[in-house]
């Protein structure tokens, strides 16, 4: 074990899973371009809305306008 590693076993973050399995670049850009689409201005209840949604726990689609 190289010493990078101990640290980061001593640290507790060599078993912390990085990722949902989601590529968050492509998460943001399809975000990007629905804002762009639809004109919604930061700071509106409707921007909140997409941004900060987490439909995984509440499973309210961040996007309604776009049907899937």
């Amino acid at each position: 074990m190289d010493e990078l590693e101990r640290i980061k076993q001593l640290a507790g973050i060599d078993k912390i899973e990085t990722s949902m399995g989601e590529n968050l670049s492509q998460v943001a850009t399809q975000k990007a371009q629905y804002q762009k689409k639809h004109n919604i201005k930061p700071g509106s209840d409707e921007w909140f809305k997409l941004w900060f949604a987490q439909p995984r726990l509440t499973k309210e689609n961040p996007m309604p306008k776009d049907k899937k």
